[in-house]
């Protein structure tokens, strides 16, 4: 019983007992921004293979849905009282959770960002961040669809252009926006900027007079799939559109959706490349609807963030690191370190 009232008092912390010597084992919390979607548990399942390898402990929470802020805030304040080593932090809105992060700061607790991580912390408050460079993410897109069309687009005259098609869920999210103008700012460099006008949503809009290629983006006024999908279906339906991407699985569902009423995706048809890896995603690869997809390493997300937090606790020193990003297709979706990250 003692000795059960000891462990109880040290909170998350576990005991090892070597000979004589009782030492205290790291003990690491990490709060996602969700814990039942496929993304989280491969996130997870990174939390699980840094801990066996770093022989620390982790505790992995996350609130029901990604819109329960104040969930995902008393996930926080009880990891914060258990005075775990350190905290990796993926947050769903910084603001709501500004008292929480000065309460781990004044006791001692570094604090590591994953994903998205914690954007417009105080600084100092988030030690380093374990996440995808969503720009260079975006830009590999745009370099394997270019292999797909680029007969094409070499092809194509100011009399006679071809319609790259981009569908965006947002113009806000850090993510999103760095995805989405990645791949544009990474294909107008490959073409040419003196080729490729950039037209359509006002966020990106860079027109230019007798290109032979347009980049064609499109935005929903609201993060609804109606909305989405009409606005990919707008860009579908014209005439010149010989490729098209979706910078997240919002937009690549969308582009899906809208594609059920068109029948204009596929081999020999427009090439559709898209972003993460739902279900519908992989269902509409497996048909051949889309070419392929870019997405996030979501174990080495994980894994990295409990990295980031052994070595911060260890006093040494730590910085930002980009995850990587991985392109898939029919043809390699099922090999080991692809299937991993796909969200079944």
């Amino acid at each position: 019983m003692k000795l059960k009232k000891l462990v109880l008092a040290l909170g998350a912390a576990s005991v090892l007992f070597s000979g004589s010597v009782w030492a205290e084992q790291m003990h690491i919390n990490v709060v996602a921004k969700g814990f039942q979607h496929q993304f989280w548990k491969a996130v997870e399942q990174g939390t699980q293979k840094a801990a066996n390898e770093f022989d620390v402990s982790v505790d992995f929470q996350g609130p029901d849905s990604e819109s329960n802020i104040a969930q995902q805030v008393e996930y926080l304040n009880a990891a914060i009282a258990t005075q775990p080593s350190a905290i990796c932090l993926a947050a769903l809105d910084t603001r709501a959770m500004l008292d929480s992060i000065q309460m781990a700061q004044d006791e001692g607790i570094p604090i590591i960002g994953f994903d998205s991580g914690v954007p417009d912390a105080p600084e100092g408050a988030i030690k380093a961040t374990a996440s995808t460079d969503n720009t260079a993410a975006g830009g590999l897109a745009a370099n394997k669809l270019l292999e797909l069309v680029a007969d094409k687009v070499k092809a194509a005259t100011p009399d006679k252009p071809v319609r790259i098609g981009v569908v965006a869920q947002e113009s806000n999210s850090q993510s999103i926006v760095a995805r989405t103008k990645g791949f544009v700012d990474a294909f107008v460099a490959l073409v040419g900027a003196d080729k490729v006008s950039v037209e359509g949503h006002d966020s990106l809009r860079a027109e230019k007079k007798g290109a032979s290629v347009i980049v064609d983006v499109g935005i929903p006024a609201e993060v609804k799939d109606v909305d989405a999908a009409a606005v990919a279906s707008a860009i579908l339906e014209k005439p010149d559109l010989i490729a098209v991407y979706g910078s997240n699985e919002f937009a690549t569902n969308a582009i899906i959706t809208a594609n059920e009423g068109l029948d204009c995706l596929g081999v020999d048809k427009v090439i559709a490349v898209g972003f993460d890896a739902g279900n519908k995603i992989l269902d509409a690869m497996e048909a051949g609807v889309l070419a392929g997809a870019v997405t996030q390493n979501p174990v080495q997300i994980g894994y990295q963030a409990v990295r980031l937090a052994v070595d911060s606790v260890n006093g040494k020193p730590v910085e930002d690191v980009d995850t990587g990003a991985l392109w898939y297709n029919k043809e390699n979706m099922d090999d080991p370190e692809i299937s991993v990250c796909l969200y079944r």
